[in-house]
């Protein structure tokens, strides 16, 4: 009787349990695929926020826990089924992860290499210094074994140039400079290094020596013929619209920016028409769209074909064929693959007479890019372009079943253009913010008045040449082309030098731009009043980001740079040099000014091989050159911390960093708080990971010395 009642209490508390669970689970069923991808980037997310790379064991135990929640979400009812696949994907998303970053392994560069390089160029670009720039594969450099030879190296050519003509397949020699790719630039911030580690980028560097050709391009063409037919038709497009417009039609129609200038790129970034040069979703959808329609226009002269023929869904194939014909020629980054991956989801759903534009086939797109290459969740590319696509999907969804307003047909194009670019931007603004640091205000006009004839004249232009090249007819179509072209960068000069177009804005907490993702997929996917449950995350996102605090004090992860903050902005204490790194703390700030404007902010002292600087009560010193060993001795009595590029010899009385240092720690970032200074490291926020290895011999930040006189400086604070 007992056993019987206390079956009955456990029967009861399970139905409680289901009824509660009931309205949850049952108000979004037939939604709740879209979460999948959702999950995903959540394990992913995980995975590159740990401080230590898992192991075997780790991974083992993983894939256990995993399969044993699929299977036991397959066996209980189903108002629990989703809570244990929520989980099962989230450690999907780990092991997928791992298993990347463990495929993509490649040698990498541990030393500085000064010698002859031989290798193929595989990548022809330009650097943030408008220098060309060769990526080679089949590298070979003196006296280094194939084992510990990186796979692919980066080489900027500087000096006197231009003895050979550069082709893919070209294999070159040349005598240069190596380097292993470079850490994050302060703690927390943009980090190359694991960007070259999914790039199988082994080492980057430059030559001033003249760059020769040792085999000719057609020898090392094998693997490279669609590259080598991108580049080729770049070149022609270029030759046949000279200028910037040519350098534009060659970035949308094959993915080369290489030749475009600073000033041309900055401009379509601060009017937010950057977007248009990357072949994404809206160059896909427009080449496809005009396909579709006029493969249906020209089947209407012909009503006795048509009559017999599903014309409808022949324009799906054809224009499915053309989309990937664009993917191969775009050279296939992240927003194309995704764009095609959507219409090939688009296309095929006319094909099965289903609703081609929803959710379902966003997070379609999202998890075939996902499990190829996890690592894209973590860049811009992908972010913006699912924010925007999901965006958009989402609010035409709910206006489709609203009731049709009263607008006049020749208004609902141009309202449709308006409404699209504001959700885009809308959805897109705080991920460019967090990335790129600035807003472009003004993007909205720039958009309405540019992307309309981007639709109409400039890609179905695009098409026309490539239909004409046949007949030699496409100059015609091109010089349409350049028109269109020429009046988008034209809006994009005037409204970027607008007075208030660029607003700039100080990188957030690591935490802000996932609260913000979180609260956007809930009011976007969830269904009934608790999608309002992303507000508050939305909220509490940007509250964060209004009260976020930049480092009082950064060091470089080669000691060749310090910028102190001051009222008027951050103080650098060089002029040149460190370029890099230099505006990238600047932009962290959402400071705009130029690394020559922010050296002269009166903070620092110079002297020859010496720059110092007082802050908050105590001294820092900055020593470089050949001089600086024996300067450091008597730096050591008289400054608090000294800041070296040269490898030297513990000292005590002050606080040391140096390329030891540096090596153990990566860059540094310092907070005044009120019980003194902090010290925060890039290795202590990184961990231990394959793309950023901390030597196993005495894994410390700091030599032992360091460590007692770092004790000085919070005395001195408090």
């Amino acid at each position: 009787m007992a056993r019987r009642t206390r079956r009955q209490n456990r029967n009861v508390q399970i139905n409680l349990q289901s009824w509660k669970t009931q309205p949850l689970i049952a108000g979004q069923r037939g939604h709740l695929f879209p979460w999948v991808p959702v999950f995903l980037s959540m394990g992913i997310g995980l995975y590159f926020a740990l401080r230590f790379e898992p192991n075997i064991a780790h991974y083992g135990l993983l894939v256990l826990v995993t399969v044993g929640l699929f299977l036991t979400a397959s066996t209980i009812r189903e108002n629990f089924a989703p809570f244990l696949l929520a989980f099962a994907l989230v450690f999907s998303g780990v092991l997928l992860a791992g298993a990347r970053s463990h495929a993509v392994s490649e040698p990498v560069l541990t030393f500085r290499y000064y010698g002859p390089i031989q290798g193929r160029v595989i990548k022809i670009d330009r650097s943030a210094s408008e220098a060309t720039r060769l990526t080679l594969d089949r590298v070979i450099l003196d006296n280094l074994s194939p084992e510990r030879t990186p796979s692919k190296v980066r080489v900027s050519l500087h000096g006197d140039q231009g003895f050979i003509a550069l082709d893919l397949g070209l294999t070159v020699i040349l005598s240069g400079h190596l380097s292993p790719p470079s850490g994050a630039v302060e703690p927390g911030g943009f980090n190359f290094r694991k960007m070259a580690w999914f790039q199988g980028l082994g080492a980057v560097g430059y030559t001033r020596s003249p760059v020769l050709a040792l085999t000719a391009a057609h020898h090392g063409k094998a693997g490279l013929l669609i590259n080598r037919f991108r580049r080729k038709i770049s070149t022609a497009v270029q030759a046949a619209i000279p200028g910037e417009e040519g350098t534009f039609a060659a970035a949308i129609l094959t993915g080369d920016r290489s030749d475009m200038s600073r000033a041309t790129l900055q401009n379509l970034r601060n009017s937010n028409l950057a977007h248009l040069l990357a072949i994404s979703g809206l160059h896909m959808g427009m080449l496809t769209g005009f396909v579709f329609a006029a493969v249906r226009i020209i089947f209407a002269f012909f009503p006795s074909v048509s009559m017999r023929v599903p014309v409808k869904k022949v324009a799906a194939l054809v224009a499915l064929t053309f989309g990937a014909g664009y993917l191969a020629m775009s050279g296939g980054n992240v927003a194309t693959i995704r764009a095609f991956i959507m219409v090939s989801v688009m296309l095929s759903a006319i094909l099965l007479n289903r609703r081609a534009l929803t959710l379902r086939a966003v997070a379609i797109a999202a998890i075939i890019i996902l499990v190829l290459q996890p690592e894209s969740l973590t860049g811009p590319g992908f972010q913006m372009s699912f924010a925007a696509t999901a965006a958009l999907v989402a609010v035409f969804g709910a206006l489709r079943d609203l009731p049709s307003l009263p607008i006049p047909k020749f208004l609902r194009g141009a309202l449709a253009v308006v409404l699209s670019s504001f959700i885009a931007g809308l959805a897109t603004a705080p991920i460019a913010a967090v990335h790129f640091n600035q807003i472009a205000q003004y993007g909205l006009i720039a958009n309405v008045i540019t992307v309309p004839l981007m639709g109409v004249l400039v890609m179905p232009a695009a098409v026309v040449a490539v239909l004409l090249v046949p007949f030699g007819l496409q100059g015609v179509a091109l010089e349409v082309m350049r028109w269109g072209i020429w009046w988008i960068l034209e809006v994009a000069e005037r409204v970027s030098h607008l007075e208030g177009a660029l607003r700039l804005v100080v990188t957030p907490d690591p935490i802000v731009l996932p609260l913000l993702a979180l609260g956007g997929v809930i009011l976007i996917i969830w269904r009934g009043y608790g999608r309002l449950l992303g507000v508050p995350l939305l909220i509490g996102g940007f509250a964060i980001w209004s009260q976020t605090t930049r480092p009082d004090i950064l060091i470089s992860d080669t000691g060749t740079l310090v910028g102190v903050m001051t009222p008027q902005g951050r103080a650098l204490s060089k002029a040149k040099g460190a370029g890099f790194v230099a505006d990238s703390w600047l932009e962290n700030d959402g400071d705009g000014s130029a690394q020559l404007v922010a050296s002269e902010r009166g903070k620092f002292e110079r002297g020859k091989g010496t720059v110092s600087t007082q802050f908050d009560g105590y001294s820092i010193l900055q020593l470089s050159g050949k001089k600086a060993n024996e300067l450091l001795e008597a730096a050591c009595q008289t400054h608090d911390l000294v800041v070296t590029n040269v490898k030297s010899e513990p000292l005590e009385g002050c606080m040391l960093i140096d390329p030891i240092t540096l090596r153990k720690t990566g860059s540094i970032a310092v907070y005044q708080t009120p019980s003194g200074l902090k010290m925060i490291t890039a290795h202590q926020l990184e961990g231990q990971r394959l793309w950023s290895p901390v030597e196993k011999k005495k894994r410390r930040s700091f030599r032992k010395s360091d460590a007692n006189n770092s004790s000085k400086i919070t005395q001195k604070t408090q």
